[in-house]
C-alpha cells in the first residue's frame, strides 16, 4: 500500500475496541518518530509509551473524557524539552562524532553558531521550537501507523500541565505535546467510520509561483 492509499485509509478514530496492537508494529511506528528529521538532528523530545491500563484510566479525563484512551492498545505521549541547555547539545554532537567516527571537535564551530542562536533565546521560545520537531515526529508515527493499517486518534485536546505532573515530566525537563492512542477501531460503535474524508480542493490547497 502506498503512503497517500494509507492516508485515505486512515481517520481519526472516535471509538477503538480495545484490542492489542502487536508490538512489532508499535514497535515500527516509534522508530518511525525516531527516524523524523528534526533541527540540527537535535531530537528535542521523547516518546512515553503507557501501556498500564489502571494509568490510561488516570489520562482519560486529563484527555477530557476522550475514550480511546481508555480503549486504545497504547498511548504514545509526545514530551518536548522545556528548554536546550549547553550539555544536551553537547551530548548530542558527541554521540553523533562518536558514531560517524570522527573527533569530537569535528563540529565545533558549527556547534559554537548553534549555541549562539539558541542559548540565548527564552525558554518559552526554545520549548516552541523543541514542541515543534516533536510535531514533525507526531505525524511521522501516525503515517506509519497508516501504512501498518494501526488505527490512532491524534490528540491535542487534554491538560497538559495536570498530564505532566500525573507523569513527573517536569522532573525530566518535558512537558507533553500531543497524545497518539493506537488500537483498532471498533466500526459498530464509531459515527465517523463510514463517512467519506473530506479535504479542501488540491486546486484551493496549493499556491503556486511560476
Amino acid at each position: 500500500m502506498s503512503l497517500i492509499d494509507a492516508l485515505k485509509w486512515r481517520y481519526a478514530v472516535k471509538k477503538m475496541n480495545g484490542q492489542p496492537v502487536e508490538q512489532e508494529k508499535v514497535d515500527k511506528i516509534i522508530e518511525a518518530a525516531l527516524l523524523a528529521p528534526t533541527s540540527s538532528g537535535l531530537q528535542p523530545f521523547k516518546v512515553i509509551v503507557v501501556t498500564n491500563q489502571e494509568l490510561k484510566e488516570k489520562i482519560a479525563p486529563i484527555a477530557y473524557g476522550q475514550t480511546q484512551v481508555i480503549d486504545s492498545s497504547h498511548v504514545l505521549i509526545f514530551a518536548a524539552q522545556d528548554n536546550y541547555t549547553e550539555e544536551g547539545i553537547d551530548a548530542v554532537f558527541n554521540r553523533m562524532n562518536t558514531e560517524r567516527g570522527l573527533p569530537l571537535d569535528a563540529t565545533d564551530a558549527y556547534k559554537t553558531q548553534l549555541k549562539g542562536m539558541i542559548l540565548t533565546k527564552s525558554a518559552e521560545e526554545n520549548f516552541n521550537h523543541a514542541a515543534r520537531q516533536a510535531y514533525i515526529a507526531f505525524g511521522i508515527a501516525i503515517a506509519e501507523a497508516a501504512l501498518l493499517k494501526v488505527d490512532t486518534t491524534p490528540m491535542e485536546g487534554f491538560n497538559g500541565p495536570a498530564l505532566d505532573e500525573l507523569l513527573g515530566l517536569d522532573k525530566k525537563g518535558l512537558k507533553s505535546v500531543t497524545l497518539l492512542p493506537l488500537g483498532n477501531r471498533d466500526e459498530a460503535g464509531d459515527w465517523l467510520v463510514n463517512l467519506k474524508k473530506v479535504r479542501t480542493p488540491l486546486n484551493e490547497f496549493v499556491i503556486e509561483f511560476k
